[in-house]
């Protein structure tokens, strides 16, 4: 299912771009014909869209993403890898503030039901869902940033990733919240949890071992997509921080019609979001042991 995926990912993203209205290159009036016509040759625009679409297949396969429409000195492959990396710094460490206060914030929020940390920690939930990332970046600019005198643009320090980082976690961490939230409220009902405290098992040790090993599963489930999207960066976030990272380059493919450019950064992110969902999947396995695969399926 997985290759399936990645293959409709390509198809779906070669024809949507090849039906876009306009040419990825200059109009011909704006270039001689000769010129106009070699361009198109070397970019494989003169053949039929079949013939193209082929060509495409191959080179993916491969690994090559080809050519952009607009720089002649690097490669779609190249830039993906020099802005990647810098988008994987930024989205593991915001994984990582996701990780810390989404479970707590949804564990005190299930031990205190209904009161005070339960609300408190609901309302940062919904305000985390609530606000788009980009606005949530630009607000810690004009508050956090000219108060602190944190980096507002750049990258290269620690400091210049702690707002966009924060920016980016507010979502992940809100889902993550609530979703710990409901699922501890229905362990902390289970008989098994009664029985341990029954048999005289501090509550500390009863909410550790039992209460959120039994509840961090079902978070499981969303670190795939949290965790692809979190590492391709957001594209908005990373152009407010001026953040040399994959999205910045994906927003400056569309100003440019660059659309070698657009096609290789959305199938390597289709690729890399696929990817983390069959980790979470196998990982599945792992975690929960009444988990297992069989016959070619996990039942």
């Amino acid at each position: 299912m997985s290759f399936f995926t990645i293959f409709f990912i390509i198809t779906l993203t070669f024809f949507l771009m090849h039906s876009v209205p306009g040419n990825p290159l200059q109009q011909e009036g704006k270039m001689p014909e000769t010129v106009y016509r070699n361009l198109a040759k070397k970019y494989g625009l003169d053949k039929p869209v079949s013939e193209q679409y082929t060509l495409y297949l191959k080179n993916i396969i491969r690994g090559d993403f080809g050519e952009s429409m607009k720089s002649n000195t690097e490669t779609v492959n190249e830039m993906i890898a020099r802005a990647f990396p810098v988008s994987v710094r930024l989205g593991l460490q915001a994984l990582v503030w996701a990780l810390i206060f989404g479970p707590l914030l949804g564990a005190l929020a299930a031990l205190y039901q209904n009161k005070f940390p339960d609300y408190l920690s609901m309302i940062i939930a919904i305000i985390g869902i609530s606000v788009p990332s980009f606005i949530m970046g630009t607000l810690l600019i004009q508050t956090v940033g000219r108060g602190t005198g944190l980096p507002l643009s750049g990258w290269g320090t620690f400091k210049h990733t702690i707002m966009p980082s924060i920016a980016l976690c507010m979502m992940p961490t809100a889902q993550i919240a609530r979703l710990m939230r409901s699922s501890m409220l229905e362990v902390l009902s289970q008989d098994y949890i009664k029985t341990a405290t029954s048999k005289g098992i501090s509550k500390a040790m009863v909410i550790l071992r039992h209460a959120v090993r039994n509840s961090i599963l079902p978070i499981v489930s969303i670190l795939g997509t949290i965790t692809a999207d979190l590492l391709m960066g957001s594209f908005v976030v990373e152009k407010i921080f001026g953040i040399p990272g994959l999205g910045r380059f994906f927003i400056k493919a569309i100003t440019d019609r660059d659309y070698t450019l657009i096609m290789g950064t959305t199938v390597f992110y289709g690729i890399v979001l696929v990817g983390m969902i069959l980790v979470v999947d196998i990982a599945y396995v792992l975690i929960d042991p009444r988990i297992k695969f069989e016959g070619g399926k996990t039942a």
